[in-house]
């Protein structure tokens, strides 16, 4: 009997030793894949990627927003918000790979990852400024934000012999009308009025493909006008509850603070009869917080307005023309 309890005994242990081993092999897996250096990607001709989906508010769920646009061996952001770093690992794309930033506005949102980028693509291989191309004050912004950084990366960069000019940001303040090419590439930028600060919406074309990505909630008739017949439109559908569901909710919240936020932004509401006047063939919904807590709740608020194709984007999604 006592041998048959050592037999049972050593088996349990061999089961548990192996259940051990397995899960410090998948650990040591996850985090290789989590650290090892990634090859920089291609994309299809055109090519979003919605590297992050969120909003200025945090969550664990989707980064901050941060929109990739890919051609070829070719890829840009648009904007760079909180957690742009990680949010680009998670998408499989080396936080070195981005080339320029094209901004909307200056609003933190969009801006608060961008000296997470330039550091983080510095340390593993940048070896070239980054581009920042915006409204005004984005080369004021570029100067303030070196400058914060300017003692710090002079000793990083001494003490690991990191190339000087890859910590170094070129920074361009641009209006509607704007237009450059990289490689096939061809970026435009249209005006959006009405707001607190300078706006801008983004038009990316590779032939008779086209994308438009937008992140302000402001100058919608702008935005229809700019967007008109674009074959994906990369907006935001932000809820801002009514300050009487707030109160239903046991939630104190200044009903003039809610007001204000709602003014910055295109609500879920909104955002579909948008998309359908500008004649856009896909929306693809961004800079989400919730509620609505599901995509199946976000959707059938869109639909009733917008019957082309509807996504409802998470991090490291990508999509096509």
């Amino acid at each position: 009997m006592s041998a048959r309890l050592a037999f049972f005994g050593f088996l349990a242990g061999m089961l548990v030793v192996g259940w051990g081993g397995a899960c410090v092999m998948l650990r040591a897996a996850t985090v290789g894949e989590n650290v090892m250096p990634l090859e920089a990607q291609s994309f299809a001709p055109l090519e979003v990627i919605t590297v992050g989906t969120g909003s200025a508010y945090e969550n664990p769920e989707r980064l901050g927003p941060a929109t990739g646009i890919g051609s070829g061996e070719q890829l840009v952001l648009v904007d760079a918000g909180r957690g742009v770093a990680e949010a680009l690992r998670y998408a499989g794309i080396p936080v070195w790979q981005p080339t320029t930033v094209f901004i909307t506005n200056l609003l933190p949102i969009n801006t608060a990852g961008l000296d997470d980028l330039l550091l983080s693509g510095w340390l593993v291989g940048r070896s070239e400024p980054l581009r920042l191309v915006g409204p005004p004050g984005t080369q004021e912004f570029a100067t303030a934000l070196q400058a914060a950084h300017r003692r710090g990366a002079a000793g990083l960069g001494e003490a690991l012999a990191l190339p000087s000019e890859g910590v170094r940001i070129e920074a361009f303040d641009v209006s509607g009308g704007y237009s450059e090419t990289l490689g096939d590439l061809h970026i435009s930028a249209g005006e959006l009025s009405g707001g607190p600060l300078s706006a801008l919406a983004w038009r990316f074309e590779v032939g008779e493909d086209s994308v438009v990505v937008s992140g302000t909630g402001w100058g919608p008739d702008d935005l229809v006008r700019f967007a008109s017949g674009a074959d994906i439109l990369v907006h935001e559908a932000v809820y801002v509850p009514p300050p009487e569901d707030i109160e239903s909710a046991g939630i104190v919240a200044d009903p003039e603070r809610l007001r204000r936020e709602a003014a910055l932004h295109t609500s879920i509401l909104d955002v579909g009869d948008l998309a359908r006047r500008a004649g856009v063939h896909t929306l693809v919904v961004t800079r989400m917080r919730p509620p609505p807590f599901f995509d199946i709740q976000v959707e059938m608020i869109i639909d009733d307005a917008f019957s082309g194709r509807l996504e409802v984007a998470a991090d490291g999604d990508r999509f096509t023309p």
